[in-house]
């Protein structure tokens, strides 16, 4: 299997750790220390032996910071976290902050006089965090050479993964050096010799490569600096590269060991040249190499971001084809889960059933997360993660709510929906279906090019906002190719970058709403932006097929346009998976599928 079960977050953690830390920042002469969740490559899914948050803190998620004092700390997590953080971490040891809403920056500037010398080590942060900090006039930045967890963390894995390997333009669409060429022809345009790509994602997408670094996501730890003319250099973490990669990359992409890559960025500052620095993801390393050996620093856009959020034709007809096969797992599992669960089934044994009908897709390379299989209460941890000590049976009356994906060599999918495990009590039925209709809200939604999905997203939101509820997560992300399940530039939001949707993007359409301590709803599919039949303008095209529980559907709350695209799409899963499943599989999926 993909997925393990074992124990990740620990409460214990802080009562072991942050003493040998504060020891350790004593002896640095430092009174406050930055400790990110990112890694040096900027990794959201990060590799175990770069977790040092997790090892600080005992907080697994994939999103978060710490900032450490001599006498008391911060854990700043988002809204997705604020359940989890308080399970896997004490209250003895921290205090809670909003990441998005009060990141580390504005609580130092809020909260003169807690810290006046505080420790970053400048991999692990980009250069517009660091900028922040800099204008606070009240707090010295130390620069350290290393980060003291590294040498305090005793049992650190030791890293290894599969080496990096080509991915065909048969799935990519564009060869790596059409790609090359057209980004910097954007570089020239701005004056710019040269960019920095620090982030695994971004070199994968470039070079057409794939690797097994970094959890879930089918990326290699690299680093790569891209040329105006086309040229680039490629600079790979302790991998023995093949014959096969070196044939693919070509003569144009020099290939080079990690460790030779701060002298690289100084040679471009030796020579004159002017490099384009995206500030909100270059590292401050690197902002410092290249400063430092002289070369000109123009701060803008990376053209790449915007680039690979464009999906071309081949990967978004990959895209709909992993969706038909991810959907014909699905509609085997949501039989299998509709005639066990009430035989004593388990969340980890409804995972391992979900994984084991997608490993019969000989495309599938691993999930594109761990699966969310949360049930009542567990099922109100949006990011949930079952674990054997947290393992529970399913219980009638209850909601099972599971988030899960799969990565395909064509593409990668994300969809979760929210079961009824007999009757429901009280209002779960209205909050079911006011989910739902925000979710048809946005799927069909029609709108002009540009538009961002910072103004989409009041649409999902609506009909909870008229209940006066709501909830503490965005609403739509950003999807890779056979990459980050999580992917820029364009989101759906409350306070998302202002970036126009286009024909090709892929958002996930994932509205939900939760109650601490007995369930959790959501319901996701993928959607591509296209050209809407209204001249013009665009529209979503929903790519994820399975059904939905009519089961919690309240209609007396659906007005007739919300029940013709319900059943409009229950006919569009019907007559597209139908033909690829078994009789009494079609049969089950006949029934799921009928109008309401």
């Amino acid at each position: 299997m993909y997925q393990t079960f074992e124990t990740r977050g620990d409460r214990k953690a802080a009562e072991n750790n942050l003493p040998l830390l504060r020891s350790a920042m004593q002896q640095l002469d430092i009174d406050g220390l930055l400790v990110p969740h990112d890694d040096e490559y900027l990794n959201e899914y990060t590799p175990p032996q770069f977790e040092r948050l997790l090892w600080l803190t005992g907080f697994s998620g994939s999103a978060g910071a710490a900032l450490v004092m001599p006498d008391s700390a911060i854990l700043f997590i988002d809204g997705r976290y604020t359940e989890q953080a308080r399970i896997e971490t004490s209250a003895d040891w921290f205090e809670y902050a909003d990441l998005r809403e009060l990141p580390p920056w504005q609580w130092l500037r809020d909260n003169p006089g807690r810290v006046s010398r505080l420790g970053f080590w400048s991999r692990l942060h980009s250069q517009e965090e660091i900028a922040h900090i800099e204008a606070l006039d009240h707090v010295e930045l130390v620069s350290l050479d290393a980060h003291p967890i590294d040498e305090l963390w005793q049992d650190r894995p030791n890293g290894q993964a599969p080496a990096p390997y080509p991915h065909g333009v048969e799935f990519a669409g564009e060869d790596s050096a059409s790609k090359r060429q057209r980004v910097g022809a954007e570089l020239a345009k701005v004056g710019a010799d040269a960019i920095v790509f620090a982030n695994p994602n971004a070199t994968a997408w470039l070079l057409n490569i794939r690797g097994g670094d970094v959890p879930r996501t089918p990326a290699a730890l690299c680093r790569a600096v891209l040329h105006a003319g086309g040229k680039a250099a490629a600079f790979f973490a302790g991998h023995e590269i093949s014959d096969e990669l070196r044939d693919h990359l070509g003569t144009e992409i020099e290939i080079s060991d990690e460790e030779n890559f701060g002298e690289y960025l100084q040679d471009l500052g030796r020579q004159g040249k002017t490099v384009l620095v995206n500030k909100t993801v270059c590292p401050r390393f690197v902002y410092d190499a290249l400063s430092e050996s002289g070369a000109t620093i123009k701060e803008g856009e990376d053209p790449l971001i915007l680039a690979r959020g464009i999906k071309n034709d081949t990967e978004v007809e990959g895209f709909r084809q992993a969706h038909i096969r991810d959907g014909v797992a699905m509609v085997r599992f949501l039989r299998w889960f509709d005639e066990n669960w009430a035989k004593g089934l388990t969340e980890i044994e409804a995972v391992k059933k979900l994984e084991a009908f997608r490993a019969e897709d000989e495309a599938l390379r691993d999930i594109s997360f761990d699966t969310i299989s949360g049930s009542g209460p567990n099922g109100a941890i949006i990011h949930y993660r079952v674990s054997e000590a947290s393992d529970r049976t399913m219980q009638k009356g209850e909601l099972f709510l599971v988030d899960s994906g799969g990565q395909y060599l064509d593409g990668t999918t994300d969809i979760t929906r929210t079961i009824a495990l007999g009757e429901q009590p009280g209002d779960r039925k209205d909050r079911f279906t006011r989910v739902l209709q925000g979710h048809i809200a946005l799927a069909s939604a029609v709108f002009p090019p540009d538009t961002s999905g910072y103004q989409l997203d009041i649409l999902a939101r609506q009909p909870l906002w008229r209940a006066g509820l709501d909830y503490a997560h965005g609403t739509g992300h950003g999807v890779g190719t056979y990459l980050g399940v999580h992917e820029g530039p364009q989101s759906v939001a409350k306070k998302a970058p202002w970036v126009p949707l286009q024909p090709g993007m892929i958002l996930s359409n994932e509205p939900g709403y939760y109650v601490e301590g007995e369930y959790g709803i959501r319901i996701e599919n993928l959607v591509v932006v296209r050209d809407s039949e209204t001249v013009g303008m665009l529209e979503f095209e929903t790519l994820t097929l399975a059904p939905i529980d009519r089961s919690l559907v309240d209609t007396s709350l659906m007005n007739v346009t919300e029940m013709a695209w319900l059943n409009d799409y229950h006919e569009r899963v019907w007559q597209t998976l139908s033909p690829r499943l078994s009789e009494s599989d079609a049969l089950w999926l006949r029934e799921a599928t009928l109008p309401l």
